[in-house]
């Protein structure tokens, strides 16, 4: 195991983030024999193969890259996605305010890309689970293979269903649902969660939030709370530090709540 004193190594097979500034980069897998081509150049895997991460290698044409070690993060904004995914500041979000931890089992709604269920099963396992509904069969496929890739699978069980049913999971920590219409799957939140247990949506509207609003109301959900996050880069240049010109505005709204104790138990 490999301790904080010790320098982890590329091996062959390791997914690798490749970094030429901050709005070039990409995901890769280095595998001793093959290459790694861009548009500036080309370097053999070979060249960094046993080297810590942190190091940077030459392309052909004599640009310096950097080899880093991905995080969870960098997965979430280059995994190939067939719909809108969920960005990271609504991603800490959700984890945070929607009381998600390691051990923690969570119901989510829908997989879309999996962008987020691979958030969600990498700070829950190994000994929690995510169980992930999508009713879009090419939406499915698509996050099976990003699951994956990112190598999470295993914390996760893949449903491909109409949640419109219900769910077949029950005493839940916590369900998270991002759909056109999240109304209609409250009530199968509440049957599904445990008592103290909390329910976040996400929402891309502001007329949707009062109808959550109500509907949460009537399902015995208290301590509501709604938010939207936007968030503003810092241009990192020397003697010209100041916000950069283009940010990430609007993207959703959050909404969490907690279920209620009604004094009968279920």
């Amino acid at each position: 195991m490999t301790t904080s004193t010790e320098n982890e190594l590329i091996t062959d097979g390791s997914d690798v983030l490749i970094v030429l500034d901050t709005r070039k980069r990409w995901l890769a897998k280095a595998i001793s024999g093959q290459q790694f081509h861009c548009h500036k150049g080309f370097f053999d895997f070979d060249q960094i193969i046993g080297k810590p991460f942190g190091t940077n290698v030459t392309t052909n044409k004599s640009i310096s890259l950097t080899i880093y070690n991905p995080i969870p993060s960098d997965f979430l904004k280059q995994i190939p996605h067939s719909s809108q995914i969920i960005y990271t500041k609504d991603a800490g979000s959700i984890l945070l305010n929607g009381g998600i931890k390691p051990g923690s089992r969570v119901i989510e709604a829908g997989t879309g890309s999996g962008a987020l269920t691979s958030i969600l099963a990498t700070y829950v396992g190994p000994t929690g689970h995510v169980y992930t509904y999508e009713n879009r069969e090419d939406a499915f496929n698509t996050a099976k293979k990003n699951l994956s890739r990112i190598g999470v699978e295993s914390y996760v069980s893949m449903k491909l269903k109409d949640v419109s049913a219900g769910f077949d999971e029950k005493n839940v920590d916590a369900v998270v649902l991002d759909l056109g219409d999240s109304c209609m799957v409250i009530p199968h939140a509440f049957d599904s969660l445990k008592y103290g247990g909390i329910i976040t949506v996400f929402l891309p509207t502001y007329n949707q939030i009062e109808k959550v609003f109500i509907k949460l109301l009537e399902f015995s959900f208290g301590d509501i709370q709604a938010l939207e996050l936007i968030r503003r880069d810092i241009q990192l240049k020397a003697h010209a530090i100041r916000p950069n010109t283009r940010m990430i505005g609007h993207t959703g709204f959050l909404i969490f709540a907690r279920k209620l104790y009604k004094g009968v138990d279920e």
